[in-house]
């Protein structure tokens, strides 16, 4: 019989931390099928690997000589047939029926291509302020409503945490390489496709925070990569939207946050009409060849699509909380981008 449920765990070098990860996987009966990619590691991480393959049955332990995480979970995906695919890394810990809790709803919610869970990071000396905001932020974003709105602001699904349904990811050509972090561009790729995400209220899964944490270190992951990615994404979705196609769009934010956005975008051929700002300073300048307006811009009778891009602690809220208070709607009138 077919596979239901199978687990993607890459890792390398994670020999402190892998035998908890693997053991809180393994706790998980509703799991057919545990594949472990070793990806080169130089420390005990394999033989800690091996150990556990010996001992269950479920477990497929394959090695590579480092090709890296977009390689290894693409040979974690060619080892399986299972309808749904949990990912894990190798320094986290899985919490209680997780990933059973994952696929039961995937199973009622048909549309939804990639569930996750509310996450904690830990430990508490490795989690940075930033870190801890960011956290909440994604712990607070549930609905497929609320992540399609959020998608723009950064990547609302913390990926060790996800069950993907494993013929959405395949819709949209797997995993890419790239230079963007290969997560943020599954979860873009996956909206643009039409697919949903989705996050449990439950919490599901121990973030554990080091040195050496591929999010830190990798160039793949820095602001510019993915200020880039989302403006490639941002620009197909204006292109899409019938409020941007008929009235044009405007960046709320005519500071370096917003002007970065532009021109990112512009590179993908969307350049806003205006750019808005609360500052009486900026008001009547130009920014990046287009005008600086009021909010009141906003009281004409077409009004463009919003992009709301600052970066101020805060601001966003308060211009959401304006927006919607003119009477424009998230999704369809606006996206926060910052």
């Amino acid at each position: 019989m077919a596979d239901r449920v199978a687990v993607l765990l890459p890792f390398r070098d994670v020999g402190p931390w892998l035998d908890e990860a693997i053991t809180s996987v393994r706790r998980e009966a509703l799991i057919d099928r545990l594949v472990l990619v070793d990806d080169g590691s130089t420390d005990a991480s394999s033989d800690i690997a091996r150990a556990h393959a010996a001992d269950d049955r479920r477990i497929d332990l394959v090695r590579t000589e480092g090709v890296g995480l977009v390689g290894a979970l693409t040979l974690a995906r060619s080892r399986t047939t299972a309808t749904y695919l949990a990912r894990m890394d190798g320094d986290d810990v899985s919490l209680a029926d997780r990933i059973a809790l994952s696929c039961a709803h995937l199973d009622v919610h048909r549309e939804v291509a990639a569930v996750g869970t509310r996450i904690e990071a830990f430990p508490s000396e490795h989690v940075a302020e930033g870190m801890e905001r960011y956290v909440a932020w994604q712990n607070g974003i549930l609905t497929p409503h609320e992540h399609r709105a959020s998608l723009f602001v950064e990547a609302p699904l913390c990926h060790p945490s996800v069950t993907l349904r494993a013929s959405a990811l395949d819709a949209v050509g797997g995993y890419r390489h790239g230079p963007f972090p290969e997560d943020y561009d599954l979860w873009l790729r996956l909206d643009g496709a039409g697919f949903e995400l989705a996050k449990l209220e439950a919490l599901g899964l121990r973030w554990r925070q080091r040195e050496g944490r591929l999010t830190f270190r990798d160039p793949r992951y820095a602001l510019d990569r993915h200020r880039a990615l989302k403006a490639e994404h941002l620009a197909a979705r204006l292109a899409i939207t019938p409020r941007s196609r008929e009235h044009g769009f405007v960046v709320w934010g005519a500071g370096p946050t917003g002007k970065r956005l532009a021109r990112d975008l512009e590179r993908h051929d969307a350049r806003p009409l205006a750019f808005l700002d609360i500052d009486p300073d900026k008001v009547g300048r130009t920014r990046r060849g287009a005008p600086v307006h009021a909010p009141s811009f906003l009281d004409r009778p077409s009004r463009p699509f919003v992009i709301v891009a600052v970066g101020a602690r805060g601001a966003r809220d308060l211009i959401t909380a304006d927006l919607a208070a003119r009477g424009l709607a998230p999704i369809t009138d606006f996206l926060a981008a910052s």
